[in-house]
């Protein structure tokens, strides 16, 4: 019998429906009866067929039409939300709409598998989870290793052991011994006391980041968690089923113990939950409406749910991983802002930069010679001011490969920091199963990536300082030879004169946000953890930081093409010519001022999907392949500009 769950005020309904011709009203009926019932004053509701109600799907809101039957518009299962006219919003239920990107509002269930160990899983990888477009699944490798650490926590609770974390309480608590009948209860407690966070929830995608690698983390066979439960959070995983994680409240010390234990609390169905099925709900609905049981706790498996750096690393990940992408397409977008500014292309010469070899310069300086003016791709803008009497460029030009470069070198060398802790094991204690042993020690803590984050904030920040220059010298008609802020008619039309405003703003508000987290400790636990990392906010400011990089630089690569406009008919080499036709396929030209936000956030989703980069980089390896000369003494040779793949196999369903 088809079945539905129905949110009034503060409950959850489950209502049955035999006939599915029956109308969205009949439903409303059947549930407000249900909700009457329940109330000891029947809910201030003296009629309930006078009760006037909206009713509408949890997922995305949507209001449906009380004439329309269930079959219609509804489908076994779904969550409704019923509001009676007159109430304000009930305080505890959560819309749809918070951190909900467009990519979870297009979520398809993948039919792909990433076999997890613990030991092989990227940044790349993870946020291809974050996105959705894979299941997961064990190696029979890290089964192994899980069964064997359970084995001698098994062991350790039957010969009434006092080890830290399975039979005793935690942090200041550590010499407390507790009963092995309370030893259940001690980890719920646990995982209910720790989730303590405040603020808005982690997207769906960032939080199904936190929950694979917790898995990963795990699947190392070092936390001493069972197959059972470790095979639970798989299945809650490929469900899509995501807990509810605010996203303030670690310092980074015994690892992100408020994240994670928001994490661990909707899977023993407590809390909050969201599914692309449910929207958001009682974890113990969503997981039911997905055929999954709550996880009941064994001995030390809250710890291990909820002891490491996991909330860091993920959200780490995907600030890394956006860093490289919006850095790659920096280089493209400076190198157009050039040719618009009739700048030279001297200061890319290989020589210079071999006389220098940091890695991420030579890089940068190679995108630049492959992308502007040169005989196998002829600028007739370059040709048009070939004999003019400038020397050299101004710093934002001329200096972009010494820049942009240690922002690459730093990208790197965050990114290695990252993968690194994305299979460490970060729990305490740690089970060793071949020694027979429990060790505490300090894994958990996060200085690692709290600090590799505060330094990718500070690195990444560059590009958009050094952009927004760009974007002032091209809206500036005493340095750019175009018309001032890029528009006819200026003074009737403003143009690009508030854009440039906002990028400022941006690298300004990146300013602040670059001051290091991971220099700042508070003692936590009644002095137990007496020096702590701060590392959940250096990575969620890391993450704005990055944002607003890309936005700084739309702006920057949207200033560049109009001031295309300008040069025409002349064109330019045939890669930034793809760019352009890119940015023209999605915003147009600007003859006369108009709402100018859409279009910025138009070319800001081209950085994000990376399709700047996508037109441009077959010619970038072109050029690497086939144009760059024999290496002479003290030249450097070619390299690649692709991190190695992942030795990790995808699986298709089958």
């Amino acid at each position: 019998m088809p079945c539905f769950t129905v949110h009034i005020r503060d409950e959850w309904l489950a209502v049955p429906c035999r006939d599915t011709t029956n109308t969205i009203r009949w439903l409303g009926h059947e549930a407000l009866k249900r909700y009457v019932k329940n109330k000891p004053d029947n809910g201030g509701i003296t009629a309930v067929k006078d009760t006037r109600f909206v009713v509408r799907r949890c997922q995305g809101l949507g209001l449906l039409d009380a004439d329309d039957t269930v079959e219609d518009v509804l489908e076994d299962n779904d969550f409704v939300e019923l509001a009676i006219e007159g109430d304000t919003m009930s305080p505890d239920f959560i819309p749809y709409e918070p951190g909900v990107s467009h990519l979870t509002a297009a979520y398809r269930e993948p039919a792909e598998y990433i076999s997890l160990d613990g030991n092989t899983l990227t940044s790349t990888d993870l946020v291809n989870l974050g996105r959705g477009l894979y299941k997961i699944k064990l190696t029979q490798e890290a089964e192994r290793k899980v069964v064997q650490a359970r084995e001698l926590l098994d062991t350790i609770v039957k010969e009434n052991k006092v080890v830290y974390g399975i039979t005793t309480g935690f942090g200041k608590f550590a010499r407390t011994v507790i009963p092995v009948s309370k030893l259940k209860e001690l980890q719920e407690n646990l995982v209910r006391s720790h989730s303590a966070g405040v603020g808005n929830p982690l997207s769906p995608e960032r939080t199904r980041m936190l929950l694979a690698l917790r898995i990963n983390v795990l699947a190392k066979g070092y936390s001493g968690i069972s197959l059972e439960t470790l095979h639970a959070m798989i299945q809650a995983f490929n469900a899509s089923c995501l807990s509810f994680v605010p996203e303030k409240g670690t310092v980074g010390a015994s690892g992100d113990l408020a994240p994670l234990s928001h994490l661990a609390l909707g899977l023993i169905g407590e809390g909050k939950m969201w599914s692309p099925k449910s929207g958001w709900a009682d974890a113990k609905y969503v997981l039911e409406a997905h055929g999954l049981k709550p996880i009941s706790l064994k001995p030390k498996e809250g710890l291990a749910l909820i002891n490491g750096t996991q909330m860091i690393t993920s959200l780490g990940a995907e600030a890394v991983e956006r860093a490289q992408a919006i850095a790659r397409q920096a280089d493209i977008i400076a190198a157009l802002t050039l040719e618009v500014l009739k700048g030279t292309t001297k200061a890319f010469d290989s020589d210079i930069h071999s006389l220098r070899p940091h890695p991420g310069q030579i890089e940068v300086a190679l995108r630049f010679r492959s992308l502007l003016d040169s005989d196998h791709h002829p600028s007739e803008i370059a040709e048009s001011h070939r004999f003019c009497d400038r020397v050299q460029d101004a710093y934002t030009m001329r200096c972009c490969p010494q820049v942009h470069g240690v922002t690459n070198d730093t990208i790197t060398f965050v990114q290695n920091i990252i993968n690194t802790e994305i299979n460490s094991a970060t729990d305490n204690p740690m089970v060793f199963a071949e020694r027979g042993e429990t060790i505490s020690g300090g894994n958990f803590h996060g200085e690692y990536p709290a600090k590799a984050l505060d330094f990718l904030a500070i690195a990444v920040h560059e590009l958009a300082s050094i952009s927004e220059r760009r974007t002032e010298r091209l809206c500036n008609p005493s340095l750019s030879e175009l018309p001032a802020f890029l528009v006819n008619e200026g003074g009737l039309n403003s143009g690009f004169m508030i854009a440039h405003c906002t990028a400022a703003a941006l690298v300004s508000e990146n300013k602040v946000l670059c001051h290091p987290s991971s220099v700042d400790s508070l003692s936590t636990s009644a002095a137990t953890e007496d020096h702590v990392s701060m590392g959940g906010w250096a990575a969620r400011k890391a993450l704005r930081v990055v944002e607003h990089v890309e936005q700084v630089l739309a702006i920057e690569l949207l200033a560049a093409c109009q001031g295309i406009e300008f040069l025409r008919p002349l064109r330019t080499t045939t890669p930034l010519e793809k760019v352009y036709d890119l940015v023209r396929s999605v915003v147009k030209p600007w003859i006369k001022d108009r709402f100018m936000s859409p279009d910025i956030e138009a070319v800001h989703r081209l950085l994000l999907d990376q399709k700047v980069w996508n037109v441009a980089k077959p010619y970038i390896d072109k050029y690497q392949t086939e144009y760059i000369p024999e290496s002479r003494p003290g030249s450097p040779t070619a390299f690649s500009l692709e991190p190695p793949a992942s030795p990790r196999k995808r699986v298709r369903h089958e």
